[in-house]
């Protein structure tokens, strides 16, 4: 399953949360009113009382006139006032009438056609409410006209029945905008918020095998993500660590190792001319090379930008007259190919003599000890080894540059020469390819980012 998105998840709970809000808020001032209403609290005497019940009430006849239905509002009206009067009529001059409407007001009944809605007192002066209401309202038979007295306090029913067009009118869009408010934010919020653990995420990318001490910043990451940033550059620093005393066994491991190397390679020398000492011989070379190219990896890991220009074909001139001898006593001949003179790359010439030794050695040890060994120096910064062996099965040259992975698992070293060369030229920015030869062997190439245009 996909990982959901941090954005829309908090979109999601803060749209719901507001949404419980409001719907919680809405249910706690209803009870609220309601309890006020009970007790007779929120609202005392309603003007509009009788009216509200006469336009509930109204209804048209068989005959299309007006009459009343006996609703129950109406007849606790009627029970609770015997004076209840009112005048009734719609504008086609059908009229109902109830009750004894008092004399003050009956100028006012006899001009109705000319009032569109007033408040009646018995005084102007007094604050309580109007005496009588005259009012055009819509009513189930249709628009009509009421003039009636103000008795009775407003049912809590009917202060209750506005609350679904309140929530409609203005809850609900509230909620709307709310919740379109938090679409548009929130998304943009945690973009601005998380600025710091993107460009953490961009510095990890960065992080490689070859640079140690690097820290991922904390200053622009969310206070709930440093705890994970900071596990993490502990973890760095336990890797650093470690990795610092592997460096050190191996380069205290080399030193060891070369003083014995140099004291066997002396004793195999004053052996008598044979096969055993060609053996012998090609061992303790092996061994020899590969303490040389571990000091090596050492001292370039320290001082990597030390790096000056290297005539790739020195260095393998170099390699081929001192492997010469090793190979002719193998069974083999040297060829050595060079495309121009002088062909330049910038890095480190001994680990580079080192890395093109191995390989050269690797191709005496795996060349079946007959045909030509072959270094061929290109002008695009290539060197090739070539041998007439049985070469590398394609399923396997990814493989064999593994560390202490083997062709043949029966067969000598450790399975880390071509490691290491692939270290050297990671170190360097190229890279090592195996491939096949003509003649169906071995074919390794070290390939170099780039020739140095100013040689």
């Amino acid at each position: 399953m996909r990982p959901r998105s941090l954005t829309w998840r908090l979109v999601g709970r803060l749209a719901g949360l507001q949404a419980v809000t409001l719907t919680l808020l809405i249910l706690l001032i209803g009870a609220a009113a309601i309890g006020l209403l009970r007790v007779g609290l929120l609202i005392g005497e309603y003007e509009g009382s009788t009216l509200d019940t006469l336009r509930d009430a109204i209804i048209r006849d068989e005959a299309g006139g007006l009459t009343l239905r006996q609703s129950p509002e109406l007849a606790a009206l009627r029970a609770e006032h015997a004076d209840l009067w009112f005048i009734i009529r719609d504008s086609e001059g059908h009229q109902l009438s109830e009750g004894a409407v008092p004399t003050q007001f009956l100028p006012i009944a006899s001009i109705l056609d000319h009032v569109s809605e007033a408040r009646l007192k018995w005084n102007a002066a007094e604050a309580a409410r109007p005496a009588a209401l005259v009012k055009w309202v819509d009513t189930s038979a249709g628009r009509i006209q009421i003039l009636t007295g103000t008795y009775g306090q407003l049912s809590m029913w009917r202060a209750l029945e506005s609350t679904p067009l309140l929530f409609l009118n203005m809850i609900l869009p509230i909620i709307v905008l709310m919740t379109l408010a938090t679409l548009v934010a929130t998304p943009f919020v945690v973009r601005r918020a998380m600025t710091g653990l993107a460009q953490v995420a961009e510095q990890a990318e960065r992080i490689d095998i070859d640079q140690r001490g690097v820290q991922l910043p904390l200053d622009k990451v969310p206070i709930e993500i440093t705890p994970l940033v900071k596990a993490i550059n502990a973890a760095l620093d336990r890797l650093d660590r470690g990795y610092e005393r592997h460096r050190r066994f191996l380069a205290d491991a080399a030193h060891e190792l070369r003083t014995p190397i140099a004291i066997l390679s002396t004793r195999v020398a004053s052996l008598q001319a044979g096969p055993e000492k060609t053996h012998l011989l090609e061992d303790a070379t092996r061994l020899n090379v590969m303490a040389g190219q571990l000091l090596d990896l050492q001292r370039l890991d320290q001082r990597a930008d030390t790096f000056g220009p290297v005539n790739l074909v020195g260095v393998a001139r170099q390699v081929v007259l001192d492997l010469a001898p090793l190979a002719f006593a193998a069974g083999y001949e040297m060829s050595f190919e060079q495309q121009d003179e002088t062909i330049v790359v910038t890095g480190d010439q001994t680990a580079l003599e080192r890395a093109l030794t191995n390989l050269v050695q690797n191709a005496i040890d795996h060349g079946q000890r007959r045909g030509t060994i072959l270094v061929r120096v290109t002008t695009t910064g290539r060197i090739e080894v070539c041998d007439d062996g049985d070469g590398v099965p394609p399923d396997e040259r990814e493989q064999i540059l593994e560390p202490f992975r083997r062709l043949h698992p029966g067969g000598r070293g450790a399975g880390l020469g071509l490691d290491l060369v692939q270290t050297i030229m990671r170190l360097h920015g190229g890279r090592i390819e195996v491939d096949q030869a003509p003649s169906g062997g071995a074919c390794m190439r070290m390939v170099f980012p780039k020739i140095d245009p100013s040689c």
